[in-house]
C-alpha cells in the first residue's frame, strides 16, 4: 500500500480524521471490486496528496467501524470533513470519478 495512505482502525480513527478533509475506502481482502479499486485510489491518493488526506478500512478487521458508518456494501468510499460524513459512494471508482467527487464535495 503507497505511502499516501493511512491504514485506519478503532483505536486511531477519531484522532486521524477529526481535521480535515479525508476519503475513506471500506474494503476487504475477498472483495473483487475492492481489489480493481485499490490501484485507482491509490493513483487519487498521490495526485491529491496535500488536499485531501486518504485512509483504508478493512472491515472483516474493523467490524465496529463498519457497522458505526452502517456499511452495507463494499466497496464503500465515505467523504468525512472534520470528522463528519459528507458524502458517499458505493461500488468500484476510477481515479478519475474519485477525484471529481472529492473536488465536488471539498470545494
Amino acid at each position: 500500500m503507497k505511502e499516501d495512505i493511512n491504514i485506519l482502525d478503532i483505536k486511531n480513527f477519531d484522532e486521524q480524521t477529526k481535521k480535515g478533509n479525508w476519503i475513506i475506502d471500506f474494503w476487504a481482502e475477498w472483495c473483487g471490486p475492492c481489489k480493481m479499486m485499490l490501484p485507482e485510489f491509490e493513483k487519487a491518493a498521490q495526485e491529491m496528496k496535500g488536499k485531501v488526506k486518504f485512509g483504508k478500512i478493512n472491515v472483516d478487521e474493523e467490524y465496529d467501524l463498519a457497522q458505526r458508518f452502517e456499511v452495507m456494501s463494499i466497496p464503500t468510499m465515505i467523504l468525512l470533513k472534520n470528522g463528519k460524513e459528507v458524502d458517499r459512494t458505493i461500488g468500484a471508482l476510477q481515479k478519475s470519478e474519485i477525484i471529481n467527487i472529492s473536488n465536488r464535495t471539498f470545494r
